[in-house]
């Protein structure tokens, strides 16, 4: 099936709506990021709405959607919220959104566990975790307090509801007046569901695959032996498999196709970033030192959390794959080594 023509869909506004295919309506919400905006996706169900991603867990997100749903829903509830992945500009506001209209959660169980485990941990848990991280990685302790300050936000955007619905690999979903199979991916987040019409050749891509921007790929303080940068280079390739004329509808940026061929760019700008990190290593360097060569803009401290974490999932994957090594040093940071080919 061919995907259906864009033809110019002006982009909506922030807090604004249009229809985008058939059934299909895509809602722009506004961010309190240096990236400012999320794409949700509203599917028409007749009697009710499936929603694809809430937006940010906050009140001007929520006031956003009470001055849109009169018009937008034309009476209808949000009888089912589909999160993408746990991410506070994706499942943040799944709690409201059943207060408001009793729509149910659904999406995959290690999202699911990853919000409420997030979302209810003590916030002197997650500073003391997230010092330990950062000073491995070599970041100065002059840096760290704006760094821990950060642990406050996801508590402060997220409060995932107390039960959902469990959507696996495979499974399908009627909505928008076609069916929906889920494909599930790792790297961004750990089981990262999109939803593909194979009738209408459309994908719900969440923050697996954007259009301008590469999805962050990180290791984070909860799990600091954690390889992501293979899931997400696995991911890539299975969604290669989709023809090329799919219409990727992403959580950032605007509608696209060429679904194959940005899976390769994504695919080429982590070589490419290996690469990098392999040179830099050539005499010892700290993932601090590493976020540094991967990014040479100035970043605000919830910028150099994601910079931290990149840099970490990369030097993990050299290690992994036998082209670096780690050198522990007692309490001090860690530092890696290129190891020379042959």
């Amino acid at each position: 099936m061919t995907a259906p023509a864009l033809a110019r869909v002006e982009r909506p506004p922030a807090g604004g709506a249009v229809e985008v295919a058939p059934g299909v309506v895509w809602v722009r919400m506004p961010l309190p990021y240096a990236l400012d905006h999320v794409n949700l996706w509203l599917l028409d169900d007749g009697d009710g709405w499936t929603l694809v991603d809430t937006g940010h867990g906050d009140e001007t997100t929520a006031a956003a959607w009470e001055a849109l749903a009169p018009g937008l829903l034309g009476g209808r509830p949000i009888r089912r919220v589909v999160a993408t992945h746990h991410h506070p500009d994706h499942l943040g506001l799944s709690a409201w959104m059943e207060r408001r209209w009793g729509a149910g959660l659904w999406c995959t169980r290690t999202e699911w566990l990853q919000a409420r485990a997030l979302s209810l941990r003590p916030l002197r848990e997650a500073r003391a975790v997230a010092r330990a991280f950062y000073r491995r990685a070599g970041v100065p302790s002059a840096d760290l307090p704006p760094l821990l300050e950060c642990c406050r936000s996801y508590p402060d955007a997220v409060a995932a509801p107390p039960s959902f619905h469990r959507l696996r690999d495979g499974d399908e979903l009627a909505a928008g007046g076609t069916r929906w199979r889920v494909r599930v991916g790792g790297g961004h987040s750990p089981e990262h569901a999109c939803l593909h019409s194979a009738e209408r050749a459309i994908l719900i891509s969440g923050d697996q695959v954007l259009p301008h921007i590469t999805p962050n790929v990180s290791v984070w303080p909860n799990e600091p032996e954690d390889e992501p940068l293979s899931e997400f280079l696995r991911t890539c390739e299975a969604l290669r498999a989709l023809p090329e004329e799919t219409l990727v509808l992403p959580s950032h940026g605007r509608p696209f196709t060429g679904l194959r061929r940005r899976c390769e760019e994504l695919a080429g700008h982590h070589q490419a970033r290996l690469e990098a990190v392999l040179a830099a290593c050539a005499r010892p360097r700290t993932a601090f030192e590493v976020m540094g060569v991967l990014f040479e803009r100035a970043l605000d401290p919830h910028q150099t959390t994601f910079a931290v974490g990149e840099a970490v999932a990369h030097l993990n994957h050299l290690v992994r794959l036998g082209r670096a090594v780690r050198e522990e040093r007692g309490r001090g940071p860690h530092r890696y080594r290129a190891l020379l080919a042959g």
